[in-house]
């Protein structure tokens, strides 16, 4: 009890109501090439609305990772992307070449934000040729309310079309510098230029009226109205990052981070150029992966690969899946190992020999012809994206510990044909080398036809069920474990632990995840050397269930007069 000098009655309270946390393996991963979006920055994606909103639609340079990640979401609907930046790769800008802005910590922390560049006022939020579609749009204090009389012709200069009034001459002080600034509004619209991003050229993106050219100023809800914080956190398209004319006014304060806008007496706009998508190599692609191998900064399960070469999917493997032990990494072979080869089952075995072996990765045999309805024409694309979602959903409909495979599980989507449709032979041939057939069975649909994991020798964790049953428990365990870190190593905390796992193991028990089970967590396996290390030792025995692969079954022809409780079990 606590401490008292004097008598009196002191109530403490003594938590033991821990317990073992619901823990998700479904969340889906994937590192690869974009239009557009964050690059090198883990995003968070739901949708498939979301997916081309954030990361642009797909082109031949981008559609097997834009495809291979939109496979994935017609199972689930979490999945986190990392974009790869590339040799060459540039946001697009008003003057500046060769700016690079990866993502929204980059701008803030680097020179974006501070910037007060004279002429080069905006830049594209996100590298690629997609920010060459862009313009901006200003107006301060004395532009024209009617028209831009240099270009009365264009709808866009028409100011009065598009905001609701000029922007105020009122003189405003500023509570940093105590100065009453004249004319500090202005009002900012983004425009796709050429319709990259809508469609359609000339499309309003984005407009903000009433923005303060005043680092202090803000609206009536106490929220800053400083245009470049606006901007910075609510555009989807650009940042500022300068002055877009000389300082006509005189403003020269370190106060005003882009003292003002008075290029003309009406409109200034910017045009965007410069941007470049860059090349991704697999050592760009690799960078991205390792974005994902903190386990403690980045919550994932299921990592695809699209179409990685054999270095980039050992990468993954080795890096991600071996490292943290909570994710299973999903590779596909090369299309060329595939389609119209001759022998392809042995081409897909020979290529997968050059991929590093492991528990934590699963193979699948190849590629999908699908329809692309952002370029309207038919596409192949890789079935790792496909293979992770089918996990995601038999953790939705079932558990983890039940296989994603065959005909009530293993149903891939959208699947027009395959690359190549194996044979029983065929089949044989992949299962040995640890590849599971994906095979597409008339009047039955196109379905996942193995469970096995790249593992190279034979083990129950060969079995996409068993290991993805031991990452549940070993995640589980381990975040409750925690509540035993600097406790004492005695029987009563020992004792706690065991009470915490066997319900939480008979549970997953009655779910038919496992057969049986024990926790050893006593003197026996926490010796005084043990104690004396300040270490705490639980062992959990588990005897997993095991996935049907093979079934045999027995016609028996007997004549008439013959018992059947002769010939049962004499055969």
């Amino acid at each position: 009890m606590a401490f008292q000098v004097s008598p009196g009655v002191n109530v403490s309270e003594i938590d033991l109501t821990t317990g073992i946390p619901a823990v998700s393996v479904s969340t889906g991963a994937l590192a690869g090439t974009f239009q557009w979006g964050p690059v090198l920055k883990v995003t968070s994606i739901s949708s498939e609305v979301q997916l081309a909103d954030q990361f642009g639609q797909p082109d031949n340079n981008t559609a097997a990772s834009f495809f291979t990640a939109l496979n994935f979401l017609s199972y689930s609907n979490d999945l986190r992307l990392a974009r790869a930046s590339g040799t060459g790769q540039k946001n697009a800008t008003q003057n500046t070449a060769g700016t690079v802005i990866n993502n929204e910590e980059d701008y803030f922390n680097g020179a974006g934000y501070g910037s007060n560049v004279v002429g080069n006022a905006w830049t594209a939020r996100y590298p690629g040729l997609l920010g060459n579609s862009l313009e901006v749009l200003t107006w301060s204090n004395g532009a024209s309310w009617t028209a831009n009389t240099t270009n009365t012709a264009d709808p866009l200069y028409t100011f009065a079309n598009f905001f609701d009034y000029a922007p105020n001459t009122t003189p405003y002080v500023s509570k940093v510098s105590n100065n009453n600034i004249t004319g500090d509004e202005i009002h900012v619209m983004v425009v796709d230029r050429n319709g990259l991003f809508s469609g359609q050229a000339n499309t309003v993106l984005e407009k903000y009226q009433g923005l303060s050219k005043i680092k202090d100023a803000i609206t009536q809800d106490g929220s800053s109205n400083f245009y470049k914080e606006v901007l910075w956190k609510k555009s989807r398209y650009v940042y500022n990052t300068g002055i877009p004319s000389a300082n006509t006014q005189g403003w020269g304060s370190t106060i005003f981070a882009s003292p003002t806008f008075v290029p003309d007496a009406n409109a200034n706009n910017a045009i965007l150029s410069g941007g470049a998508d860059g090349t991704i190599a697999a050592g760009n692609t690799q960078t991205a992966i390792a974005l994902f191998s903190n386990a403690e900064l980045v919550d994932i399960s299921l990592l695809m690969t699209a179409d990685a070469n054999a270095a980039t999917q050992s990468y993954a493997i080795s890096n991600v899946g071996e490292v943290r032990k909570d994710v299973v990494v999903f590779c596909s072979p090369p299309l060329a190992n595939t389609q119209d080869v001759a022998g392809a089952s042995t081409s897909i075995v020979n290529y997968v020999n050059g991929v590093t072996r492991s528990s934590y990765a699963v193979f699948d045999s190849g590629w999908k012809y699908q329809y692309d309805k952002y370029n309207d024409f038919y596409r192949w694309v890789p079935l790792n994206g496909d293979i992770a979602g089918l996990c995601a959903r038999t953790d939705d409909t079932r558990d983890p510990w039940w296989s994603p495979a065959g005909l009530q599980r293993g149903q891939i989507k959208n699947a027009i044909k395959l690359a190549f449709n194996p044979s029983k032979t065929d089949r044989d041939t992949l299962y040995k080398g640890g590849v599971n057939p994906v095979v597409a069975f008339p009047g039955e649909g196109t379905l996942l036809f193995g469970d096995k994991t790249f593992l190279n020798y034979t083990s129950a964790f060969d079995r996409i069920n068993v290991r993805r049953l031991f990452i549940v428990l070993e995640k589980a365990i381990a975040r409750a474990a925690r509540a035993s870190l600097f406790e004492f190593n005695d029987s009563f905390t020992r004792s706690q632990f065991v009470s915490l796992v066997e319900p939480f193991l008979r549970t997953v028990k009655g779910r038919r995840g496992i057969t049986d089970y024990k926790v050893v967590c006593d003197q026996t396996n926490n010796t005084g050397f043990i104690i004396d290390s300040n270490q705490f030792v639980g062992d959990i025995y588990i005897k997993p269930a095991r996935s049907i692969n093979f079934i045999q079954l027995n016609f028996v022809a007997v004549r008439t007069g013959v018992s059947f409780s002769e010939v049962v079990g004499n055969f």
